[in-house]
């Protein structure tokens, strides 16, 4: 710590440039503590404040701010090559739900025994889906991985 000191008092009124002893005698004083808050200046800036509060508002702010913000969930949806059209009306109903509600969609699509050789149906089957949910993101394209054919949807903002 320098020397000099430029002091605010807990009021927010600059009380001037003190030594760094003078400083420190003015907050214990007030029984508060002397905080260092711009120490690059010339000369460094302290401010007299109850440093316990002070952590316990910036904690309040921060509590404030993350109320605001929404978490976007990754829901699921599995399908099958072979599943039949009031199934798939369902799920597109069910996937049309979690992308209103501000998540992001994950298809999965299991590939079972010889259905392996019938990927292209898979991705067909993937493409309509995702056409039939309206205007959408695809955050990422269909991909095979494995077994499993994966694609990633998000509302179009």
């Amino acid at each position: 710590m320098a020397n000099t000191l430029r002091v605010i008092d807990d009021q927010g009124k600059q009380v001037g440039v003190l030594g760094r002893n003078e400083a420190l005698k003015a907050a214990e004083e007030k029984e508060l503590d002397l905080v260092l808050i711009a120490p690059t200046a010339s000369p460094p800036v302290a401010k007299i404040i109850d440093f316990k509060k002070f952590l316990y508002q910036e904690e309040k702010k921060r509590q404030e701010a993350k109320k605001g913000v929404k978490k976007s969930v990754v829901k699921d949806i599995k399908l099958s090559l072979f599943i039949g059209p009031a199934d798939l009306n369902r799920l597109v109903i069910k996937g049309r739900e979690f992308l209103d509600e501000g998540n992001q969609l994950r298809l999965n699509l299991t590939l079972k025994g010889r259905e392996v050789v019938k990927k292209n149906m898979g991705f067909d089957l993937i493409k309509r889906f995702v056409a039939s949910l309206g205007e959408v993101n695809m955050s990422r394209e269909p991909k095979l991985e494995g077994r499993v054919i994966r694609v990633v949807i998000s509302r179009k903002k």
